[in-house]
């Protein structure tokens, strides 16, 4: 029986417009086995047109927030979203202390609101963590953490994976844990709870080996869930059913 996988973090909101039509994308996932796709927002712009994408397209979600990059411009707008019946989750949201785009007073105040937004609308939370775990964890210690809480792009080591799995959350590995630089990765997933897993792109960003350097697509994740497999000392068809049912729970998608 062929693998079915779901891609839990990608753009198809065109941001990089180098990157093949959406359309072409998904068909390529489709070919992969990939018959599920998160589309993530990052500010009001993209949020909305990941709407339409979802809308648009059998098999595909959103999620609707504001990213740290962008956290200066704060969140209108973004809760009027949250009502559309395509949206399944609060985010990208959370620290990027390694560029500081926009200054840490103003992520922290749209981190926290967004924590709030997922609470309150009963969503699953998308988190984005970059050189901040401490910043993070106090953010969790301070207001709390969704029942439902992704840790996107995990790249901590086995500490911050037993911090982040203790406070209930999934980790969610993309590209990064196929680079041979990234042995604390490999680490990290292979302590993970299959139950608490999940596969992710971030297309068109952090393709995965052999791609690395090239614009990423959801039709890569197979790679991705390849070498998260390994790490895990876990058959593939095994975790192609784990992530699927983890992302259904996650996100309320249907079984």
């Amino acid at each position: 029986m062929a693998l079915r996988w779901i891609d839990d973090h990608c753009h198809l909101d065109r941001s990089d417009e180098s990157s093949p039509a959406v359309e072409e994308l998904l068909a390529a996932a489709r070919a992969a086995g990939v018959e599920r796709c998160i589309t993530v927002g990052c500010d009001l712009a993209t949020s909305i047109e990941g709407i339409a994408v979802a809308r648009a397209n059998e098999g595909v979600w959103a999620t609707v927030g504001v990213h740290p990059h962008e956290a200066s411009s704060g969140l209108a707008g973004i809760e009027e979203l949250l009502a559309a019946p395509e949206v399944v989750a609060v985010g990208e949201c959370g620290f990027d202390l390694h560029y500081e785009h926009s200054p840490r007073d103003a992520q922290a105040e749209v981190f926290a609101a967004q924590i709030e937004l997922a609470k309150t609308h009963d969503l699953a939370l998308v988190v984005h963590t970059r050189s901040a775990w401490s910043e993070t964890f106090a953010m969790f210690d301070e207001v709390g953490i969704p029942d439902r809480t992704v840790i996107h792009c995990f790249t901590g080591g086995p500490d911050e994976a037993r911090r982040c799995l203790d406070l209930g959350a999934y980790l969610s590995f993309s590209g990064i844990i196929t680079f041979k630089g990234a042995p604390e990765v490999r680490e990290a997933a292979a302590l993970c709870p299959i139950d608490r897993v999940l596969v992710e792109t971030d297309a068109p960003w952090l393709a995965p080996v052999p791609h690395r350097g090239r614009s990423n697509q959801p039709a890569y994740v197979t790679l991705v869930a390849e070498t998260v497999a390994d790490a895990m000392g876990a058959q593939l068809g095994a975790l192609a059913e784990a992530t699927w049912t983890n992302a259904a729970r996650v996100y309320r998608l249907p079984e």
